[in-house]
Parts: C-alpha cells; sequence; structure tokens
C-alpha cells in the first residue's frame, strides 16, 4: 500500500458520511480521503417531517461536518460542477481534484420547476426551508381541504409522502381541527410502497383508512392552479396542497457520462461500480434494477450499506486484495404512522422473482427505534 492513493466521496449525506469513514478508519495514513460537500451544515432528513407538525426545530435536526476534519478526513465545501472519468478527476467552483478512486454520493435533485406553479402554490418536506414553509402553513391552518400528492416517480425515500399524510392527520386531531378537515392522497402508485409488495402496499393503504385518509391509487398530477391541482383530468381544489415535486438526478450526474436510465448512474448491483474501474456510485443517484422490473428504492438505508461495501471493496483492492464483498439488497424502512406509533418494513429487495419483505404492525416500540436510530446519526456528527 502506497501513501499516494486518493479516494474522493462526492457528497456528504448518509451514504457519503459512512464512505468517508469507514474508508478513513481501513486505510488510515495509507491514503487521503476526501469529502466533497456544498453545504457547510448536515441536515438529518428523515427529521423533517417531525419538524414540519413542530416536534424538531432545525438546531436540534442539523449538524456541523466539523466532526470529519478530526478523524482524519479532508472536508471541501464546494460544489461539484464536472466529473471526468477518463481523466480521473472532478472540477469543482474551488479547483480540480484528481483522485485514484471515486464514490459518487450527491443524490436526487428537486425538481419542482418541471411543473409550473408547483413551487408557488404548494408545499412539502423534503429539504429544510420547505419543511419550515409547510410547517408555518400548518400553523395556520384552520381546517378545509387537505391534499397530499406524488407528482412523479422516482422520488426520495418511499414511505414518506404517506407519513407525511399521516402526520398531518395526527397534528390536525391534536389541534381539534381533524372534524373540520379532509385529508386525500394522490399517487400515480397502483399502491403505496409498490416495490415491497402487495401485502406491504395494502398494509399502508389501511393504515390511511382507519385514519379516514382517502386514497386514490393511480392519480397523475398534470398542472397546478392557485388553490387546486389538476389530477387525471379532474381540477382538485384544496386549502393545502403538499406535493412531492419531481426528483432528477443532479446536473453535473447527467452531464457525467455515467447516467444509465433517466440520467441515474448505472452500476453493478453487487459491487457498485460504475463503467470506469475505479468509479463508485452509492444511494440515490444510482439506477438499480430488480428482479420484479422496479427499481432498488432511493432510500437512506440503502445508501449506508452500499457505502460499507463500497469503503471495503476500496479499501482490498487499495491493499492489493482483488476479492470483493457485495451489497446484497437487504433494507429496513421506519414508517411513522402519528400519535406516537410507527410500522416497518424490512427485507430482501434483491430477491427473486419479487422482493421478499416484511410489514410490521405500527406501534410505539418502532416509532422509539425511529427516535433512536436519528439521535445515533446525529449523535455520531458531535
Amino acid at each position: 500500500m502506497t501513501d499516494s492513493q486518493r479516494v474522493l466521496v462526492l457528497g456528504g449525506g448518509i451514504g457519503g458520511q459512512v464512505a468517508a469513514t469507514r474508508l478513513k478508519q481501513k486505510l488510515g495514513r495509507d491514503a487521503r480521503v476526501t469529502l466533497v460537500e456544498r453545504s457547510e451544515t448536515f441536515v438529518f432528513a428523515p427529521s423533517l417531517l417531525w419538524l414540519m407538525v413542530g416536534k424538531r426545530t432545525p438546531a436540534t435536526i442539523s449538524r456541523n461536518y466539523s466532526s470529519f476534519s478530526r478523524r482524519g478526513i479532508e472536508v471541501v465545501h464546494a460544489t461539484v460542477t464536472a466529473i471526468d472519468s477518463a481523466a480521473s478527476a472532478v472540477e469543482t467552483e474551488t479547483g480540480r481534484l484528481e483522485y485514484d478512486y471515486l464514490v459518487i454520493a450527491l443524490g436526487a435533485a428537486l425538481d419542482p420547476d418541471r411543473i409550473p406553479g408547483l413551487a408557488e402554490h404548494t408545499h412539502h418536506p423534503y429539504d429544510l426551508a420547505s419543511a419550515e414553509r409547510l410547517r408555518d402553513a400548518l400553523a395556520g391552518f384552520q381546517g378545509g381541504q387537505v391534499t397530499v400528492a406524488i407528482a412523479s416517480l422516482p422520488y426520495k425515500c418511499p414511505a414518506a409522502p404517506y407519513e407525511t399524510a399521516m402526520l398531518i392527520d395526527g397534528y390536525l386531531r391534536r389541534r381539534g381541527l381533524r372534524a373540520k378537515s379532509r385529508i386525500e392522497m394522490y399517487t400515480p402508485e397502483p399502491l403505496p410502497l409498490p416495490v415491497a409488495g402487495p401485502v406491504a402496499g395494502h398494509s399502508v393503504a389501511a393504515e390511511l383508512g382507519r385514519r379516514d385518509i382517502s386514497f386514490h391509487p393511480r392519480s397523475q398530477l398534470e398542472a397546478v392552479e392557485p388553490g387546486a391541482l389538476r389530477i387525471s383530468g379532474e381540477s382538485i381544489a384544496h386549502d393545502l396542497a403538499v406535493v412531492i415535486p419531481p426528483h432528477r438526478p443532479p446536473d453535473v450526474v447527467a452531464q457525467s457520462g455515467l447516467g444509465g436510465p433517466g440520467g441515474w448512474i448505472a452500476v453493478d448491483r453487487s459491487t457498485l461500480r460504475a463503467r470506469p474501474g475505479n468509479v463508485y456510485s452509492i444511494g440515490d443517484n444510482t439506477a438499480i434494477p430488480l428482479e420484479n422490473g422496479m427499481m432498488l428504492p432511493k432510500a437512506g438505508v440503502f445508501a449506508h450499506a452500499e457505502a460499507e461495501v463500497v469503503a471495503e471493496n476500496i479499501a482490498r483492492r487499495i491493499g492489493g486484495d482483488l476479492s470483493e464483498t457485495a451489497f446484497d439488497g437487504h433494507g429496513t424502512c421506519f414508517l411513522e404512522t402519528g400519535g406516537g406509533k410507527a410500522g416497518l418494513a424490512r427485507g430482501d429487495f434483491y430477491a427473486s422473482p419479487l422482493p421478499d419483505v416484511s410489514m410490521y404492525r405500527p406501534g410505539r416500540s418502532w416509532h422509539a427505534a425511529k427516535i433512536g436510530f436519528e439521535q445515533y446519526w446525529l449523535r455520531r456528527l458531535l
């Protein structure tokens, strides 16, 4: 092993954090590990749903990246402007960075401008500023029609839109406004969480029904107007609209020449290696087809597991060991249902011919486990 090995990790989300940390732990002084992240602050995205209903503040779910420097990881706060895999180099707004190994973990970009009026007339909880705006709208809401809709596929965190509807239900009940409100859920999907199979989907649909949340599958958002959404040819009036915006690959990913279906990076689903042998892609910026024809969900739990595999395989290659460990497609997803309860989906998404996923009924223990998961991530950044 030489001291000349340079490993770049692009993106400081869950996958990027795990990849950079594990690489430094495994390689020590024998490699220079650099984490490139444009933001100065990390926000734990799953907690934005709790912020939306007043259960968290920005300060309690945000951390800076100073702990990575203490671990011996170089942190560069800059926007990545180009990936040149042929030259093994990355361009950023502050300069060029060359690498021996590259891990791309830049996530998925929100694209509300794809639908005119979406940004102006609807809300969503998928980033901090938008979640705060939705929190304030909910605080001023006095009852009426609430429409929760998914604009298009794919989107990050398959459970989040359904959690959003159920948490809003619980919030309105606490404020004594539920009896004078109606909540409707629209999605282009045939069932909630279709990648997890019909049992999981019907379980989530049943939870919506128990809360008197009307569920409308196979419903396509077509246009946004002030006070109304056009869905599958019908104008749906609302007093508050929460719409999960379209997602797209980050521009630098789409323009990298590494893109596969839809511009997402195509990888070997076991090793997460992209076409160049020294480039890996993990998390939301990848496209991994499953046996059932769907794609592996874009979720932090998969980014975490993929990062562990990639870090191990890069460390082995730097050490001269060409054997590889494999990502096995297993994942776990909490489903917050409100009222201090959460459910859990867990299983093997690489199973053939269909993912083998179990759905656990909502309870207070799963809610407590989700809080523990949140605190684990926030403590590790102190």
